[in-house]
């Protein structure tokens, strides 16, 4: 079965609801390597219920669609599919207990041609269960591997941000341990290939890996921290491109160029490795405090 494309736009997600609570968004903040440092006060606000704070990527794992190309008719090669982009937009600061929506819908495909694949962009807006005030929406790149060449257009429907041509302004370091994706895995993300040695070695690595969004998440944290003061409140826009796995242990460091007006352009890098795992990030940010 290929994919028709005007079946593939037209396609329906069921609504997900999602209710939560401090557990959660601790449990996240653990994900993330939140307290790897008992002595770093600004990761530690991701995991003391005396002082939380939800951090703002949560809001990726919150009415989470699970694996819909599966699970839907679709026409997607499942199998030869791989996450290629992400862009976060938080509307709001996510509050640590409450009652969410997630609605998702295709926005656009490319066709990138026969035996080059296709991309596919889904957009999930999050928002308030009871109130309908819009938390976040998520934007996601699905790279289909299998599914190039039913004649759509092979323009991108958007363009990697370009990093600065020169060195960077700061780097930040962000250490993560051998259980971490064992622990990001109780978010809802339960891929066996973050926690199956053989399933992983099917799939053409020595180990486990990193979920993708975790390393997201570990870089959303980093630049908070670097650009906002700390505050997440400061997070607007976190977009980026997955280039390569992290694995369990792996120290990212991010690269923080400052590009003026809130915005930041960044990178996440294993240096151990000489591997760039996110590149071309773009993080916008208010200046002030909401």
């Amino acid at each position: 079965m290929a994919i028709d494309p005007e079946k593939l736009l037209a396609l329906e997600f069921p609504d997900i609801r999602h209710d939560y609570d401090w557990r959660d968004c601790i449990l996240y903040g653990l994900g993330l390597g939140a307290g790897i440092d008992p002595l770093d006060e600004g990761q530690l606000k991701y995991v003391d219920e005396t002082k939380l704070v939800a951090a703002p990527t949560m809001a990726n794992v919150l009415a989470y669609p699970g694996f819909w190309m599966r699970d839907l008719e679709t026409g997607i090669d499942y199998l030869r599919v791989v996450h290629g982009e992400h862009e976060t937009e938080l509307h709001r600061p996510l509050p640590t207990r409450g009652s969410v929506i997630g609605r998702s819908r295709i926005v656009g495909l490319a066709d990138k041609g026969a035996g080059k694949g296709a991309l596919v962009y889904v957009e999930r807006r999050i928002f308030d269960a009871e109130s309908g005030e819009d938390y976040a929406t998520i934007r996601q790149t699905v790279f289909c591997r299998g599914d190039g060449g039913f004649g759509g257009s092979p323009e991108p429907l958007r363009k990697p941000h370009p990093l600065p041509d020169r060195a960077p302004d700061r780097s930040v370091e962000m250490p993560t341990h051998p259980q971490i994706a064992l622990i990001y895995r109780l978010s809802g993300d339960w891929n066996p290939l973050h926690s199956d040695p053989a399933t992983a070695r099917a799939a053409g690595f020595e180990r486990p890996i990193l979920h993708g969004l975790a390393s997201f998440g570990i870089a959303g944290n980093a630049l908070v921290g670097a650009c906002c003061s700390g505050d997440p409140a400061r997070h607007q826009r976190l977009a980026g491109r997955f280039s390569a796995p992290v694995f369990p242990g792996d120290t990212i460091t991010i690269d923080i160029w400052d590009e003026g007006a809130g915005t930041a352009a960044y990178r996440a890098r294993v240096a151990t490795r000489d591997a760039v795992v996110i590149n071309n990030g773009l993080f916008t940010f208010h200046e002030a405090s909401a």
